[in-house]
């Protein structure tokens, strides 16, 4: 039996309906004024006035200057790791026809998504790598057209690495607009944004409130919540590896949460012990901390198979394994978001630079979906191609079928094209209804 060693704090829901009703009020206001709207958001929550929201080409050319030559070659990098990433996963998508019977040819066709809203947040952080997250896969993909919004800074510009990362990643346009408001423009577009196919890209609740309320106008990715990693962890861990696993996801936000699932009561005892010594020299330490003491979880499980199973249960956002051979318990392990396999394997390389996607299911969401990947952005579409041949096999079990469920026009567009009439011969109507 699962015991617990800290747990996480019981804490009250919000008022879910009076955040629906914000989302809903800010939405309805784009639809109705545009980007006289977006223009009165931008000076009532990030306190800028803003004439222009799209970029210009001299905005990206003076963000880059405005950049240390070290971070232009990380930006370029990263790039380079998340876009090698997504063309392998595009080489496993492949299209096809074949006869699958005499006479019938079924198709696969691959096509990509027209046109993506991409949203980077803002926030405490410039988290130009969400930038890259959603850009390069929908690049890869073949998307003609990727809108970026991203709320601006207090200085009224977007921060000059989000900016630029966003332009070298490939976005076509990038708007200096953030929030419910940004989801709402991409989904029912303004004078300055057209609307989008597809919005992606995590974000705040309200962000996420948005892409709930305009899924179904336009595609989404994922209802992303704050961030989550789960470390499972045997005698063989190393506390101090996996206490500053479990803060470099609390440090997010202070509804981010850091689970422990591990077979050793010492080593759970000693993580708690070094996560308190880390946040004593954490910079970020009053946002990790809270996060930490809100959501936090220590379990202790007497058995692997245990541990593995309560894993699957919670299906985290991050999977890191620190246990002994963790590469061989691989296929053990079926829910999570992105999975690490072994102590090396921290899950901030995957934020960043290393080429698996970051934007991942949350909530749980991990034991119906994966993350974002190349296929977000592609349709997956069939198609028929038929001859006489085909038309002589199909035909009269179609008509069977559409003659018991009495679907008598179906019969006959089946039937015409077997023998050239409408329908069938009374005869034939009695053998059918056997």
């Amino acid at each position: 039996m699962a015991e617990y060693l800290k747990q996480q704090e019981n804490i009250p829901q919000g008022e879910k309906s009076q955040l629906e009703e914000t989302v809903s009020s800010i939405i309805l206001q784009v639809r109705q004024q545009g980007d006289e709207a977006l223009r009165g958001f931008l000076r009532k929550f990030d306190g800028v006035d803003i004439n222009e929201l799209k970029a210009s080409d001299d905005d990206i050319l003076n963000a880059k200057k405005q950049l240390p030559v070290t971070l232009l070659e990380d930006i370029s990098f990263s790039i380079e790791r998340i876009r090698a990433f997504a063309e392998a996963q595009r080489r496993t998508l492949t299209e096809f026809e074949q006869e699958m019977i005499p006479g019938v040819h079924l198709g696969q066709k691959v096509i990509p998504i027209e046109s993506v809203g991409a949203y980077v947040p803002g926030g405490r952080y410039p988290l130009l790598s969400s930038a890259q997250m959603a850009i390069i896969p929908a690049k890869v993909a073949g998307v003609s057209n990727i809108r970026v919004c991203t709320p601006p800074t207090k200085d009224g510009a977007i921060h000059p690495a989000v900016l630029y990362a966003a332009h070298q990643s490939g976005a076509n346009e990038i708007f200096s607009v953030g929030g419910a408001q940004a989801v709402a423009a991409l989904a029912y577009g303004t004078e300055s944004i057209r609307p989008v196919n597809k919005i992606t890209g995590p974000g705040n609740r309200f962000v996420t409130e948005a892409k709930r309320q305009v899924n179904g106008v336009v595609g989404i990715d994922l209802l992303a919540g704050p961030s989550e990693v789960l470390v499972v962890a045997d005698k063989t861990a190393r506390p101090d590896y996996v206490a500053s696993d479990l803060l470099a996801q609390s440090e997010h936000d202070i509804d981010a949460q850091g689970i422990l699932v591990t077979t050793s009561r010492e080593l759970g005892l000693a993580v708690l012990e070094e996560i308190e010594k880390q946040l004593e020299t954490l910079p970020t330490a009053e946002v990790a901390r809270a996060s930490w003491k809100r959501r936090g979880q220590v379990i202790y499980t007497e058995t692997l198979e245990e541990a593995i199973a309560v894993t699957n249960d919670l299906a985290s956002e991050h999977l890191h394994v620190q246990i002994k051979d963790a590469y061989k318990h691989l296929d053990k392990f079926t829910n999570y978001g992105s999975l690490f396999l072994g102590e090396n394997a921290t899950v901030v390389y995957a934020d960043k630079v290393c080429g698996t996607n970051h934007i991942l299911p949350t909530s749980a969401a991990a034991k119906y979906t994966g993350g974002v990947w190349v296929g977000t952005f592609l349709k997956v579409v069939t198609y028929q191609r038929i001859e006489q041949e085909g038309v002589n096999q199909l035909a009269p079990h179609c008509v069977r079928q559409s003659n018991r469920e009495g679907l008598i026009a179906h019969l006959r567009s089946a039937n015409i094209r077997l023998t050239g009439k409408l329908d069938i011969e009374p005869e034939s109507v009695k053998e059918l209804s056997k």
